[in-house]
């Protein structure tokens, strides 16, 4: 099963984000928040294009030690982040996960 994204609005503030889901559903990455809907949008169409170049994955840590990482747009802007994984060999099935699923995804609005 193909992987897709999930737009949702948050009921705390009304904002839009979105959720890039894998084919069995686990959510793989997690947009920032926007005040628009197109711009949700915009950041959809922006991990598609991102998503392929490993140079656009910054690999960190958290303060607990569980890595994790961001997909940056080409200026440098967060455009995604994945959960906390509990290995490095997790996070980087992670981002295996998100190179092959993103592109082709199809958009599921839900907001």
């Amino acid at each position: 099963m193909a992987g897709k994204f999930v737009i949702d609005k948050s009921e705390k503030n009304g904002e839009f984000y979105f959720n890039l889901k894998a084919g069995n559903g686990q959510v793989i990455l997690t947009s920032e928040m926007y005040a628009a809907k197109q711009g949700c949008k915009n950041g959809i169409e922006s991990v598609k294009k991102n998503a392929p170049d490993d140079g656009r994955y910054e690999r960190k840590e958290s303060k607990n030690g569980k890595p994790f990482f961001v997909l940056k747009a080409g200026n440098g802007e967060v455009i995604g982040r994945s959960e906390m994984y509990e290995s490095e060999a997790s996070m980087e099935n992670g981002i295996e996960s998100v190179k092959k699923n993103a592109p082709d995804a199809e958009t599921v609005d839900n907001a």
